[in-house]
């Protein structure tokens, strides 16, 4: 289902939901990070999806990040918590979403990268390679964050 991504514009709908989700940053041993081109929007961005009940938010991100990729992952770690409340996700079925995100770090366990229903493509990026890729301001700055260690606790 297609959507559309706002961050701190006044123009925005207004939330009519609140969704907790996990996003990943998958690194390998290389220093690579697993990205995917989303089919909702056509970005690059983090593996991760909604957490269903009677899931952690680790599970979510571990079975978000097969579903999405084809690699299965083991969380290492926390890159940081997003809940900008002016960061709001509209989506063509006419929910409009405020993010909650935990952004987990994850290694690789095994599995080939491979497109899902939810991507277009699934690659593996050196950071810099990441760099020049189309991605909401939002995955920008995880993956920012990831690679200058700041670890946010809230943002």
């Amino acid at each position: 289902m297609p959507r559309r991504d706002y961050e701190d514009n006044p123009h925005a709908p207004k939330p009519d939901a609140l969704v907790p989700a996990a996003s990943v940053v998958v690194v390998d041993a290389d220093g690579r990070v697993l990205l995917q081109r989303r089919t909702d929007n056509g970005m690059w961005a983090l593996p991760g999806g909604v957490m269903e009940l009677g899931e952690s938010i680790a599970g979510c991100a571990v079975r978000e990040t097969f579903e999405e990729t084809g690699v299965r992952v083991e969380v290492t770690g926390i890159v940081g918590t997003y809940t900008n409340p002016g960061h709001v996700l509209a989506y063509d079925d006419g929910e409009v979403r405020q993010e909650f995100s935990i952004c987990l770090l994850a290694r690789p366990l095994g599995g080939e990268p491979r497109p899902s229903d939810e991507s277009f493509e699934v690659a593996w990026f050196t950071p810099e390679e990441s760099d020049g890729l189309p991605m909401v301001a939002s995955i920008r700055k995880r993956l920012t964050d990831w690679r200058t260690g700041a670890y946010p606790v809230v943002r």
